[in-house]
């Protein structure tokens, strides 16, 4: 078969062509066929396919990830159990707002157990914040400067939680007498209703 036989074939009477000219025409249907069933069928399967392949991927990834995490469940929660049971005891420092009123006796006790001259007390307000409130109680007090110490630390190691804020220490009107500006806070744990 040449090239000149390819340029004389009669697509009218194709069956008489030499068996060359047949095999290259029904080579080339074949391969026409082959090649629009691939693209009309084949090609979407074959996306449909990367698109599941990576999504399996992904989803294996997730797997894993989970199952490590379902593998460390009971370290995460013992973990919980211990983080209540300390927040419990935290909240055990915090007053209800039934003890503010001896909570305040208590820090007002301090001062004079500390021998302080107690120019001011002035509980003011509740603050609310997002799960606790917050007392203030404005404080003027009067005395040496170990009186003074004897007091914070007093207020530090009373059974709740009380902080002292914007102290302000200056000479009073003797050589050893101070006076002391402070906000002594102490806050309570909002209870849900």
């Amino acid at each position: 078969m040449d090239l000149n036989e390819l340029k004389q074939v009669d697509f009218n009477n194709i069956g008489e062509a030499s068996w060359g000219v047949k095999g290259l025409i029904l080579v080339v249907i074949v391969l026409a066929i082959l090649g629009l069933s691939y693209y009309l069928f084949i090609g979407d399967q074959r996306t449909e396919l990367e698109r599941a392949e990576s999504r399996e991927l992904q989803l294996r990834d997730e797997f894993e990830d989970k199952q490590q995490r379902a593998a460390n469940l009971q370290a995460y929660e013992d973990q919980l159990e211990e983080m209540e049971r300390m927040f419990a005891s935290l909240l055990e420092l915090l007053p209800s707002s039934a003890e503010i009123p001896s909570l305040l006796v208590d820090v007002s006790q301090t001062g004079l157990q500390a021998g302080l001259e107690i120019e001011l007390f002035e509980p003011r307000g509740e603050n609310r914040r997002d799960f606790y409130a917050e007392v203030p109680i404005r404080l003027r007090v009067r005395g040496d400067y170990e009186d003074l110490a004897e007091f914070v630390s007093g207020v530090s190691a009373l059974p709740r939680v009380v902080t002292m804020h914007n102290m302000h220490i200056r000479p009073g009107a003797s050589d050893n007498d101070l006076l002391m500006d402070a906000v002594a806070r102490t806050y309570r744990y909002l209870e849900e209703n």
